[in-house]
């Protein structure tokens, strides 16, 4: 039996842990009326759909694009900036530090180049999706208050999914090298 935790078990449990705890504070907060307790639940809560969007739009971006991308679509090039930038930020030092949700999508044992490029393009998008739908919990702040909280939360977050994105359009450039 295979008992390795996984980055899917992680953030589905993860979800399912603040869905229940979220319950339980607001359940607690209306009974009681603490402040305590709606701060935790809007805490938990905000916390829960970050995790919960990401797999949701990870999910609905892996059935919509099948991994089959066109990497040589000009939205997947680099910028003439970027190279700069890349190297300038020292990614190449820490990308391989960040965690992959599955690893085996991107092992050259298992996938050509090709279709690695392909995945990184639908990653990509993925990640991209993830930034705008970021945001969404600033709407929430106009019924809970709290507003600097909800921005910075939503901020965090972007920056977070920001480096997977800067990540998969600099290792698919180094690829789409490979592949040529």
């Amino acid at each position: 039996m295979d008992k390795q935790i996984t980055m899917p078990k992680v953030m589905k449990m993860i979800t399912a842990i603040g869905i229940l705890v979220t319950l339980v504070t607001m359940i607690i907060y209306q009974n009681n009326n603490s402040s305590i307790f709606l701060t935790l639940a809007i805490t938990f809560g905000t916390i829960t759909y970050h995790f919960g969007m990401r797999l949701l739009i990870g999910w609905l971006v892996m059935i919509l694009m099948k991994n089959k991308a066109d990497y040589t679509k000009q939205w997947y090039q680099l910028h003439s900036w970027e190279k700069a930038f890349y190297k300038k930020i020292k990614i190449k030092r820490w990308k391989n530090k960040m965690p992959t949700y599955r690893p085996q999508d991107f092992s050259p044992k298992e996938h050509s180049w090709h279709e690695i490029a392909q995945t990184m393009c639908q990653s990509e998008v993925g990640h991209e999706l993830i930034i705008g739908f970021s945001f969404l919990p600033i709407i929430a702040s106009k019924w809970f208050g709290a507003f600097g909280v909800f921005v910075i939360t939503s901020v965090i977050s972007v920056g977070f999914d920001l480096i997977f994105v800067m990540m998969q359009r600099y290792n698919r450039d180094r690829i789409q090298r490979l592949i040529r």
